[in-house]
């Protein structure tokens, strides 16, 4: 791991992700409406990454809720989302002793002032670390080979084989299995798996919000299906089981099935105490094949 511990490292609350996830109340005397500038760091294909944007949502809303961790967020994805300012409205929708329910969507405007709907979240929140330490599971962490012998944006053409990712790549520590990197010399496995090692690039620690950028930060699976270009999401919906302890996480994701031009991404999230942090599925659209 010693290329892991050469990341300088940046702590909770002043990182870039902090930064650029950052959200302020529009106005004082309106609770729940908050401003954000959606940063042209985190694109892909020049479409702003949707972890990245449900992160920025899970913190207007864990500054709404008065629960501090999400425990479940369920997104829809209305249309692709644009570097630039955003709205977030906020709604608490339930609030008990334990968790509490809200629902935020997050808008941008046209050029002639026309609002437009980016994503419309619902997700409940509690407190991580009143959780009981009881764990029954059949789980176990994904076999990927040691962070030295997996494969970075430097180690090969996988970084251009993905038009317009270079700016969230620049971000990420990401280093993928080379069991599932054949799509970046034109030889995908066929299988849709995609595993590896994440990190922020700054060496921030994982926490819950982090989180939900770390289900959807790695290559779609699609590409090891054989199919390339951007996999827009439709629907995401993530599971935060416990806070994670500090280092490197292990992401595995899975597509059993692809049908009538939309594929399923299972993600599991494992920490470097060998728990499983986080689970989601989401439901993408297939690029169309091109004639």
């Amino acid at each position: 791991m010693a290329q892991v511990a050469q990341v300088a490292q940046a702590t909770i609350g002043d990182s870039e992700f902090d930064r650029d996830t950052a959200v302020t109340l529009q106005d004082p005397d309106v609770p729940g409406v908050y401003r954000a500038e959606l940063s042209a760091g985190w694109t892909i294909i020049r479409a702003v990454n949707g972890g990245y944007l449900l992160a920025t949502l899970g913190r207007a809303l864990g500054d709404a809720l008065p629960h501090p961790d999400p425990f479940s967020v369920s997104a829809h994805y209305l249309s692709p989302s644009e570097p630039g300012p955003a709205v977030i409205r906020t709604e608490i929708v339930r609030t008990g002793r334990t968790l509490s329910t809200g629902q935020a969507s997050l808008v941008q405007y046209a050029e002639d002032g026309t609002e437009v709907e980016r994503i419309r979240v619902l997700a409940t929140y509690g407190d991580l670390d009143q959780l009981p330490d009881d764990v029954r599971t059949t789980a176990k962490p994904p076999a990927i080979p040691p962070y030295e012998l997996c494969l970075g944006p430097a180690d090969g053409p996988a970084s251009d084989a993905i038009p317009g990712a270079t700016d969230i790549t620049e971000r990420l520590n990401i280093r993928l299995d080379p069991a599932t990197v054949g799509w970046a010399v034109g030889a995908p496995s066929g299988k849709g798996e995609m595993r590896g090692w994440f990190g922020l690039a700054d060496g921030r620690d994982a926490d819950p919000l982090s989180l939900l950028l770390t289900v959807d930060a790695l290559p779609p699976t699609a590409f090891e299906i054989g199919i390339q270009g951007w996999t827009p999401t439709v629907e995401l919906t993530t599971h935060i089981r416990c806070r994670p302890a500090p280092g490197p996480l292990r992401v595995a994701i899975t597509t059993r099935n692809l049908a009538g031009g939309f594929l399923e991404e299972d993600a599991e999230v494992w920490d470097s105490a060998d728990r499983l942090v986080a689970q989601s599925r989401q439901l993408a659209k297939v690029p169309l094949p091109r004639h």
